[in-house]
């Protein structure tokens, strides 16, 4: 295996690794996709996302973001917000009758809603930064030469694992026909984002 090859792929598995653990983005990623709701734009945005934040973490920003901790403070206060916000909503959805078929469709989404949304959970969550800018940086740097290759490939594992689940989660449909299984999938998500923002606020 070439020198570059062994350095993308070594990029993919470790991007790979930090991004598919749940968390507030893939839980909002797989619900748009099973409403099969603007999940194009969505899946964009986070792919895109990370390739930027990645790029930045390559290019050593990271170290310089280390010199004013401030900057995490603030976003993990917004950010821990959000979520609380955003779980509220969702258990709403669990709690409210009729809830469940707006969840499946009853009602079509709000593209410009869902892309906001989307923005809000990739830019005002900490972890975001932690594992594109600091750690995959970070590891990069390691790899001297090779370290775009390194984030190139780390940015192609983002791709991929956001495409799949957002346009992979339509398989799930019919498994959530019943308005009861939307409402199992929204105390998931509120669940998961009520934990996150806890944990935000109670960090920062």
């Amino acid at each position: 295996m070439s020198t570059s090859l062994a350095a993308a792929a070594a990029g993919f598995g470790t991007g790979l690794s930090l991004i598919v653990a749940i968390g507030a983005q893939n839980a909002f990623v797989l619900r748009q996709g099973i409403r099969r709701d603007a999940v194009l734009p969505v899946v964009a945005i986070c792919a895109l996302s990370d390739a930027l934040l990645i790029t930045l973490g390559v290019a050593g920003v990271g170290a310089l973001v280390v010199a004013w901790p401030g900057a995490l403070t603030a976003v993990a206060w917004l950010g821990g917000a959000f979520l609380l916000c955003y779980g509220v909503l969702a258990a709403r959805r669990v709690l409210k009758p009729g809830g469940a078929l707006e969840a499946t469709g009853g009602a079509t989404g709000s593209r410009r809603r869902a892309v906001l949304t989307c923005l809000a959970m990739t830019w005002l969550n900490p972890h975001v930064y932690l594992d594109t800018v600091f750690l995959l940086g970070t590891i990069a740097a390691d790899r001297g030469p090779m370290r775009w290759t390194f984030g190139l490939g780390a940015a192609a594992a983002s791709l991929c694992w956001f495409a799949a689940l957002g346009f992979g989660a339509r398989l799930l449909s019919r498994f959530l026909a019943r308005p009861g299984a939307w409402r199992v999938l929204d105390g998931f998500v509120a669940a998961t984002m009520i934990t996150l923002g806890i944990t935000l606020v109670a960090g920062a």
